[in-house]
């Protein structure tokens, strides 16, 4: 990734308009007042295009912003002690990535583009003097900051107790919240993840992601044609979990910001908790 420029506000390249985009209501800027909304805009630097397969950024690059998927589907992948790359979640129109890099001022993880994608631009050096600026603003990134501490630690507990079958049935509901969310059907889930990505994400081998959704068709609670799914008995699948854990990864939603949930598990999993 480029860097950026010393003082990114001397060098505009794009002028957003945060009032006409599809994904307000689920991005950085959903809690913002509109009397505020035209000087929160202003911290988008510019508006990104990448590639299927492209790299967003990668795992050891400085920290200089933080991101808004506004179209299209990424992965974060971080590479484990043995050199595998391993899923640690999805993020969709909305969603903002950049933010494992905060603490350290690098990123841990690596994004990659699942499809062509298109991302908002928002420079660190525009966003903290802006949240200071704007208490909303601020208030959106603390919640979403916790948001990720408190999801971290559910992750903990839930892969520590969740079936095989529990695991991939919460994906699927968590997946299916995160769209309605947006407006949009929870039930016809067009996947753009691999079912390996599934399978890393989840804590699964290949095998037990194909067979599982082989089960699920079976028992009449989804019908899978390659990578679009769609969810016949969504009650069914809320049955799969047994132990009356809410769909993983769920954590509430802060009125500030509808910040949609990330899996982050690399502390979790190793080669030998991996179910087969």
């Amino acid at each position: 990734m480029k860097p950026m420029p010393e003082n990114p506000s001397r060098v505009r390249k794009f002028e957003a308009d945060c009032s006409r985009c599809s994904a307000r209501g689920s991005c950085l800027p959903a809690g913002v007042p509109s009397a505020d909304l035209e000087k929160v805009q202003s911290i988008v630097y510019l508006r990104r295009t990448v590639k299927r397969g492209e790299a967003l950024f990668a795992a050891g690059e400085e920290y200089d912003a933080v991101y808004a998927v506004r179209q299209g589907f990424f992965k974060a992948t971080l590479v484990n002690r043995d050199g595998c790359a391993q899923v640690t979640g999805f993020f969709m129109a909305g969603d903002l990535l950049g933010m494992d890099g905060m603490g350290s001022a690098r990123h841990s993880d690596t994004a990659i583009a699942l499809e062509d994608s298109q991302v908002c631009v928002m420079p660190h050096v525009l966003v903290e003097p802006m949240a200071r600026e704007v208490p909303a603003l601020q208030r959106g990134l603390h919640a979403a900051l916790s948001g990720e501490i408190a999801h971290n630690q559910r992750a903990m507990m839930v892969l520590g107790t969740m079936s095989a079958e529990e695991r991939m049935a919460s994906f699927l509901l968590e997946l299916s919240g995160r769209l309605l969310r947006r407006g949009l059907s929870g039930c016809d889930l067009q996947l753009r993840m691999t079912r390996g990505d599934i399978g890393s994400y989840l804590g699964l081998s290949l095998e037990t992601v194909s067979r599982l959704f082989s089960l699920f068709q079976k028992n009449a609670l989804l019908q899978v044609y390659q990578k679009h799914v769609q969810i016949l008995d969504i009650g069914g699948l809320g049955r799969i979990l047994q132990k009356g854990l809410r769909p993983f990864p769920a954590r509430p939603l802060p009125p500030a910001l509808l910040l949609a949930p990330r899996a982050s598990r690399s502390a979790l999993r190793s080669p030998s908790s991996t179910t087969r």
